[in-house]
């Protein structure tokens, strides 16, 4: 029996189906699982994906990748999933062409007519007996990959398809529910935002009974014992009612993934908020910390202090964003500087003042790369002789063909517009294409402009990153064209408050709902803001992002100095 697990980044398909493979062997049953531990069986397999991943190959084209994903299936079918079922009782494979399908139809909008026969043609009549499409919010997806993440940091180059930005997993999402529907009879739809263990047993429940008993008669089983769908929340209609109803998500959340529910904490603190940030920060103070970044609430301060022998580096780095010269994060600086000193240095991104000079010299012989990225939208000439000699030690610009030695350099002239800056963009942009385009934040000139207008398609949430609050015609020609599929040109609206900011914010508002309330900031507090605000929660009360960003309202925490709102 042929066994494929689908669903997007982040909802748990990898996990489930390893355990799942686990236990029917455990059963007795004799398994071969073409991703076992993540990595595909196949080497070539393997390398195609990685090539596909890779943020460098910006300029690969939507067809291309399309036939690149296709051939990723193409060599794992032949090398290993047709010999397997020769021998194996199951054989599970995570993913399968209809990733291939998702990826290019619903997230880069090619046409079905033209996916379709391609697709056949590489299936060559192979059509798996179960598909397990592992179900997940979106935004809860998306808080497990960076909880993830900051446990375990990837220092590969970003993966290509995250430049699309986060509102390209809602449209794959809304794909594999169509492809789903298309197929009742052989796809099966669970529901992976409750108990991870529960979530197993039901799904090797479902493929032990489809190995002995037949598929169809399984699934007509596996539905008829779905477990029982809870009462519907209660309306939720202000801000106020939305503070309540988060706060019970935190809670629910926090019993069983305390890391999703701190991390859902980032930018909020105030009455209701505040007790429970202490709680998790017994428990996840790595995430909890990482959710302060940047708060001057009293709370936040509390907890830097509390947790500085626990986790000292995570402490130092959530006083990114304060100036030099502000005493608390000063004090916290000078207490950490000899026991985090690299944590420290990476918290002074675009100080330069005298005190954060002196920093830089005592650090730069044990962390010269942390020193130097940390001089960003800085164009002072001693930032510019920090730079140069950081480039003549690596080698000179030859240097800049390593990825990471690239990365570093795009972030040390980042927001900066002079022609030694571009001279480093420039040689960086091949081997690190998206921190060269980030280090467009704020330039206006017209080569900056070239540039954005020429990625746009690839990395539009690069892109838009770079235009948070920008009035051009330019901005506002891109948003317009992407924010159907790029939820981050609402984001870049950012408290503009013109005719184009609210119209789009309009047109936008029942596809990125939580979006559109977060790009509101200051203006929430304004009669029209409160309007949009409410009618999103009457319309979309149930989404937990929406849900944060109306509590941040009813609290004052997006409107008040300091805060940093995140989705």
């Amino acid at each position: 029996m042929f066994v494929v697990f689908e669903g997007i980044d982040g909802s748990g398909k990898t996990t489930v189906s390893n355990r799942v493979a686990a236990k029917l062997r455990e059963a007795g049953l004799s398994v071969e699982h073409l991703r076992e531990g993540g990595k595909f069986s196949s080497a070539v397999t393997q390398a195609i994906r990685e090539l596909g991943r890779d943020a460098r190959n910006l300029a690969l084209t939507p067809e291309a990748e399309f036939f690149l994903y296709v051939t990723r299936d193409v060599q794992l079918l032949d090398e290993m999933t047709r010999p397997a079922l020769g021998r194996s009782d199951v054989v599970i494979a995570d993913r399968f062409l209809y990733s291939a399908e998702v990826l290019s139809r619903f997230g880069r909008g090619l046409p079905e007519a033209w996916v379709r026969p391609v697709l056949e043609a590489a299936a060559r009549g192979l059509t798996p007996d179960l598909v397990v499409l592992v179900d997940v919010d979106p935004h809860i997806a998306r808080a497990r990959r960076q909880v993830a993440k900051a446990v375990t940091p990837d220092r590969r180059p970003p993966s290509r398809k995250g430049l699309a930005g986060a509102g390209a997993q809602h449209l794959f999402r809304n794909g594999y529910h169509e492809l789903a529907a298309r197929e009742p009879e052989r796809w099966a739809v669970v529901d992976n935002d409750r108990d991870l263990d529960l979530t197993v047993e039901r799904v090797f429940g479902l493929v032990h009974d489809a190995a002995k008993n037949g598929v169809p008669a399984a699934l007509a089983r596996w539905r008829d014992e779905a477990p029982a769908k809870g009462p519907p929340p209660a309306p939720v209609t202000t801000p106020a009612e939305a503070l309540v109803a988060f706060l019970r998500w935190i809670d629910d959340r926090a019993a069983r993934e305390p890391n999703v529910a701190a991390y859902f904490m980032a930018g909020l603190w105030g009455d209701g908020l505040d007790d429970r940030r202490r709680v998790l920060a017994a428990r996840v103070p790595e995430t909890i910390l990482q959710a302060a970044s940047g708060l001057d609430d009293a709370v936040s301060w509390e907890l830097r202090e509390r947790l500085m022998d626990k986790a000292p580096g995570r402490v130092a780095r959530s006083l990114s964003r304060f100036p030099g010269k502000h005493p608390r994060a000063r004090k916290l600086r000078a207490a950490l500087l000899g026991v985090v000193p690299i944590d420290v240095v990476a918290s002074l991104d675009g100080v330069g003042d005298d005190e954060t000079w002196g920093v830089r010299d005592r650090i730069y012989g044990s962390a010269p790369d942390v020193v130097v990225a940390s001089t960003g939208n800085l164009a002072t000439a001693r930032a510019w002789t920090l730079r140069e000699r950081w480039l003549a030690e690596k080698g000179g610009v030859a240097a800049l063909g390593s990825y990471e030695n690239a990365r570093i350099a795009c972030k040390a002239v980042s927001g900066l517009d002079d022609e030694r800056a571009w001279e480093v963009r420039k040689a960086a942009r091949e081997a690190a294409p998206v921190a060269a385009l980030a280090s467009l934040h704020g330039l206006t000139s017209e080569r900056a402009w070239k540039w954005r207008q020429r990625w746009i398609d690839r990395a539009p949430k690069i892109i838009f990153s770079t235009l948070r609050g920008s009035d051009d015609a330019r901005a506002w020609e891109m948003r317009d064209r992407l924010a159907a599929r790029c939820k981050e040109a609402i984001d870049s609206l950012q408290e503009l408050d013109g005719p184009s900011a609210w119209a789009l914010r309009e047109r936008c508002a029942d596809l990125w709902p939580s979006t559109v309330v977060k790009s509101l900031g200051a203006l929430a507090g304004t009669a029209r803001g409160r309007e949009l605000t409410e009618r999103q929660l009457r319309r979309h009360g149930g989404n937990v992002s929406l849900l944060k960003h109306a509590a941040a309202i009813a609290v004052g925490a997006n409107i008040r100095v300091g805060s940093v709102v995140v989705d």
